[in-house]
């Protein structure tokens, strides 16, 4: 099976190749990412454990979705895509802001994205692939945010810029 490769970007986000996902971690190289974020009618937030065997950050928890489109592919469909495929759920996504970041892991990874990031309304269940995620909760702000406070360690780094910016942007 051929490594899925990522789309690598320049700091304005502007297409100037692909990569294997692989080795864009093992090197740094600014690529492009999606987040998504679902919230329910309540305002509780829909979060998801990652897989502990995940390439990085395994066991962490972050937002509804998050993952890379491949060459070619625009965000909005690729978030669409990868939701639908790691968590079961079709629902309508709204552009929110993006992001880039750089993070350096213990591993020798790196995470140098380019995120886009997306909201949408969902009520129910997601139906998660295990490979991808762990476990899964709807958490209201108030909880998530105490949680971020007192175990930021509990979460991934990206998962924490996304909350800061949204709090920033008052979204």
């Amino acid at each position: 099976m051929e490594e899925p490769q990522v789309i690598l970007v320049n700091d304005e986000d502007q297409v100037i190749g692909s990569m294997g996902k692989q080795a864009a971690h093992e090197e740094g190289a600014l690529h492009r990412a999606i987040s998504v974020l679902l919230f329910n009618k309540k305002g509780e937030w829909l979060i998801h454990q990652r897989n502990p065997a995940k390439y990085h950050s395994g066991g962490l928890w972050t937002n509804t979705c998050c993952s890379h489109p491949s060459p070619g592919e625009e965000s909005l469909p690729a978030a669409n895509r990868r939701l639908k495929e790691e968590m079961g759920i079709e629902v309508e996504l709204q552009p929110a802001f993006q992001f880039k970041y750089l993070a350096k892991f213990d591993n020798g990874l790196t995470e140098h994205e380019y995120d886009h990031v997306f909201f949408g309304e969902f009520e129910g269940k997601p139906w998660p692939d295990p490979d991808e995620v762990s476990d899964w909760k709807w958490i209201s702000w108030k909880d998530l945010e105490f949680d971020l406070e007192v175990h930021p360690e509990k979460y991934t780094v990206w998962f924490h810029l996304i909350v800061d910016k949204k709090v920033e942007l008052g979204l």
